[in-house]
């Protein structure tokens, strides 16, 4: 376990073997974070990297005090995963993608009329739950679209199993298709963050304070907007699909919430990175990478700040992406993986900025956290079809 625990300083560790590339600034950025008043540890993951001010991939456990810039500004972005009925050796990617269609536009009233009990009764608690943090109801015309960046709703299917018996006690059916969801609470997180920063800047919330309190009815229902928004997606992609499906699991990798560390009482920050508490995760890689269903291992989760890498983590910054690659690979080029998948991305840019290249292998984010002992294998996925944008491309 020791190898893959590097001790940066008294507050500060990351899960890494000393093979694994960091970069300099985000070990920086974890470095000068720890300094923040009331911050006690701060844990990096394997896929951490540099954020804006900020290291991603990380978590933070702090007491008498919280800082909501360590969040950041798409509060409750995660990912959610679904089994459907489509038979993996039956589905074809030419008429997947015709029928998923474009997922850009904002729901019309028929989608909005097909949504079950269950769905609509969220949208109602998460409309009060706006209403009583003050935020702005024209947020919820957003619900059910993915946006950019590295958000994405991927189908995949499993090609490999380690643990047939944890496998076996889920929904999941490897002979059919799997719907991983990534996404947040779109537009309404940055509106919170940025009245808390416009208001206090960096300098965090003092617990129990009226500003305090404030700021985490707003997150809380930023969080349900996400989870919610992942839901939608969902429920617009099976429609259009025609298949049923199940829901697996569902998690939050930008939030704060009250904890207990090794006994203390504070406030555990997660900027990129995956909740250990429940019984299964999911580690995606980058869209020409496989994804893997892991298991935590509880009872060395104080070690991670119960907390896991939540994908392979940027290897390059966005802006380098299209002049490292736009000689050697076409956007065609690109939205055809070598596993035979396909990606839907009809936006130049974000095509670049999203390539495999600029992603971390998933396996070597992997081997650190089951060399740590934090988490074991359950089954391996690879990537069908990616939907991203059906943006204008340039």
């Amino acid at each position: 376990m020791g190898n893959f625990v590097q001790q940066i300083s008294d507050r500060v560790s990351i899960i890494a073997s000393e093979r694994l590339w960091l970069e300099d600034a985000a070990i920086q950025q974890a470095k000068t974070t720890s300094l923040l008043p009331g911050m006690q540890r701060v844990v990096g993951l394997p896929d951490l990297h540099p954020g804006r001010g900020y290291p991603v991939g990380a978590a933070f456990f702090s007491t008498g005090r919280f800082y909501p810039a360590l969040v950041g500004n798409d509060i409750g972005c995660g990912m959610a995963l679904w089994q459907t009925d489509i038979l993996a050796g039956k589905a074809k990617l030419d008429k997947l993608d015709k029928q998923i269609g474009n997922l850009d536009e904002v729901m019309d009233e028929d989608e909005w009329a097909s949504l079950d009990e269950g769905l609509l009764a969220r949208l109602a608690q998460l409309t009060a739950l706006m209403q009583a943090a003050g935020l702005d109801p024209a947020h919820l015309r957003s619900l059910g679209t993915i946006g950019k960046g590295n958000h994405f709703a991927e189908l995949q299917v499993i090609d490999a199993v380690e643990a047939p018996d944890v496998l076996a006690a889920t929904a999941l059916a490897p002979k059919c298709l799997q719907l991983l969801v990534h996404s947040g609470s779109r537009g309404l997180g940055q509106q919170v963050l940025r009245a808390h920063v416009d208001a206090f800047s960096h300098a965090g919330l003092a617990e129990g304070s009226e500003e305090a309190l404030a700021y985490l009815l707003q997150h809380d229902a930023a969080v349900r907007f996400a989870e919610l928004n992942r839901s939608l997606i969902a429920a617009r992609m099976f429609n259009r699909l025609r298949c049923t499906s199940k829901a697996v699991l569902e998690v939050n990798h930008n939030t704060v919430n009250a904890a207990s560390i090794d006994g203390v009482q504070g406030w555990l920050h997660r900027k990129g990175a995956t909740p250990s508490d429940g019984p299964l995760v999911v580690l995606p890689g980058s869209r020409d990478d496989y994804s893997y269903l892991i298991e935590p291992l509880v009872e060395v989760g104080s070690l991670s700040l119960h907390s896991l890498a939540h994908g392979a983590g940027r290897k390059w910054m966005r802006t380098d992406c299209k002049g490292r690659l736009d000689r050697i690979a076409t956007p065609a080029q690109l939205s055809r993986t070598t596993m035979g998948g396909r990606v839907i991305c009809n936006d130049r840019a974000l095509i670049y900025e999203e390539a495999p290249q600029a992603y971390k292998n998933v396996d070597s984010v992997l081997a650190c956290l089951v060399g740590a002992g934090l988490a074991r294998v359950v089954a391996r996925s690879r990537p069908l079809l990616t939907y991203k944008t059906r943006g204008e491309c340039c």
